[in-house]
């Protein structure tokens, strides 16, 4: 659950910075009023700091046609007994004219999750990416051309400057894709805000993309100053002095994120098959979607009963590789989900022997993923090929290795992100934040490689895919009000 924050700000906060003042030939965007200093803001969740993010600007020197966008975060919490720790520092280079291209970007990534370096330039056939990791060779990335512009470095300020919607492009810092960031500003005129003490005449930008689907509202000062920015009521970062700042609270996340249940579910919930029923407040209608496990019922305007079964799939016939039945995008190697990574092909075609009906070879990956790896949490790895040097992580590392080599052996597989049934040292019942599998074996279905469960369990509530931040304004909003 650190791992998804930390994505949310990441992507929301990235879009806050752009170049320095210059002449009418250079964009509109370079113009805009802010820190030239630079500006640090303390995140928190549910009212305790877990991090800080540091946005600077400037130009590059010598070269008053560019200039560099640079974005810092830090993220510290507990998980479980162990310290988790996240660093990522971004500087982008731009063209200064209008409308011009990413130049070029340096990604650096340390701590829990793992080091690396990403450093990318434009060329004409595309981005050219040398990707350096600790102990590994070094490797060479191809992307498609550039469509990131000098106006998507601040669609915040921009969009308040212009008085309109702004749609563009950003690539990721975490999966290297393209993805569509929109800003619209608020309509309203400049009110009094008090922050600090101080009141100041703020106006508010709202700022969402295509990947995390989670609205951000940003507050801007008539100075350009960011003063605070709400990520769907689940996380704030406020404005800070450096030494503020940088103090953080010691969270523990699995218990400060929890879903806390009023009794225990009974047997049934944990066989197979199995079912379990909740009576649930605080969940929005658009994750409310039936699926093959879950059922939803409103039974008043905010409470919803959910019914989630789990039983075998009933297609156990096919042999592998399968085609994917939403077009291959759950077969595809990605910068995380490395599939075609000799070191994952090759483990995973020795785990799968001779087997080739779909369904059997799944249920090897998972007993094999749930049987080698050391249950570690808060020791953490984003990508699979790095999981097989440590052999260790929590059920985001087991469900990424799972994922890898099922595809690797055509077999069509997603993460699947949600809650599930645990008791912690305490003996409270909840529902902790969770992270497990779903196959294509000629039908879906969902297997669990951190417990070793051949099928997910109906303790098993599903709200999201592939580590999807738009399940984080759920966080503290959802409550489940009976157990049946």
């Amino acid at each position: 659950m650190l791992r998804t924050l930390f994505l949310v700000a990441v992507f929301a906060a990235s879009s806050a910075l752009a170049g320095p003042a210059s002449p009418n030939s250079k964009s509109d965007v370079v113009d805009l009023p802010r820190p030239e200093a630079g500006e640090y803001l303390g995140l928190y969740l549910g009212g305790k700091k877990i991090g800080y993010t540091f946005l600077k600007l400037g130009p590059v020197a010598g070269n008053p046609d560019q200039f560099e966008t640079v974005n810092e975060f830090v993220m510290k919490a507990m998980v479980g007994q162990n310290k988790s720790e996240r660093y990522l520092k971004d500087t982008r280079v731009y063209e200064a004219k209008p409308k011009g291209k990413l130049i070029s970007f340096i990604i650096e990534k340390k701590g829990d999750g793992g080091n690396e370096t990403l450093e990318a330039s434009s060329t004409a056939q595309g981005i050219r990416v040398l990707r350096k990791r600790p102990n590994q060779p070094n490797e060479i990335l191809t992307l498609p051309a550039v469509k990131e512009l000098v106006e998507d470095a601040d669609q915040f300020r921009l969009a308040l400057k212009r008085g309109q919607k702004l749609v563009g492009q950003v690539i990721d810092s975490q999966d290297l894709e393209h993805y569509t960031l929109t800003t619209t500003p608020d309509t309203k005129p400049w009110a009094e805000r008090t922050i600090g003490g101080v009141t100041v005449k703020v106006k508010k930008v709202t700022t969402i993309s295509d990947k995390e689907k989670v609205p951000t509202d940003v507050y801007i000062d008539e100075k350009g100053r960011i003063l605070e920015m709400d990520f769907a009521g689940t996380m704030k970062a406020v404005a800070e002095p450096k030494d503020i700042a940088q103090k953080l609270d010691v969270v523990e996340v699995f218990s400060h994120t929890r879903i806390t249940l009023p009794s225990e579910p009974g047997p049934i919930a944990r066989a197979i098959p199995g079912q379990l029923v909740l009576v649930a407040t605080g969940l929005p209608e658009k994750f409310r979607n039936n699926t093959y496990r879950q059922k939803f019922k409103a039974l008043d305007k905010d409470r919803v009963e959910i019914t989630i079964t789990a039983a075998e799939p009933k297609v156990k016939d096919k042999v592998r590789p399968l085609t994917d039945p939403n077009g291959g995008a759950n077969l595809k190697s990605t910068l995380a989900v490395e599939a075609q990574h000799p070191k994952i092909v090759a483990l995973a075609q020795k785990v799968a022997g001779n087997e080739k009906n779909a369904y059997a070879t799944a249920k090897k990956v998972v007993a094999w993923v749930g049987g080698a790896m050391v249950k570690d949490y808060g020791s953490s790895s984003d990508r699979a090929s790095d999981i097989l040097d440590t052999m260790k992580g929590d059920c985001t590392e087991h469900a990424l290795l799972a994922v890898s080599m099922l595809r690797a052996l055509g077999i069509p597989a997603r993460r699947v992100d949600g809650v599930v049934y645990l008791k912690n040292d305490d003996g409270v019942p909840a529902l902790y934040w969770h992270e497990w599998v779903e196959a294509y074996v000629g039908e879906w279905t969902q297997l669990d490689p951190t417990f070793n469960q051949q099928v997910a369990d109906a303790t098993h509530f599903a709200v999201g895919e592939e580590s999807n931040a738009e399940i984080t304004p759920l966080i503290g909003s959802v409550k489940v009000v009976q157990v049946k």
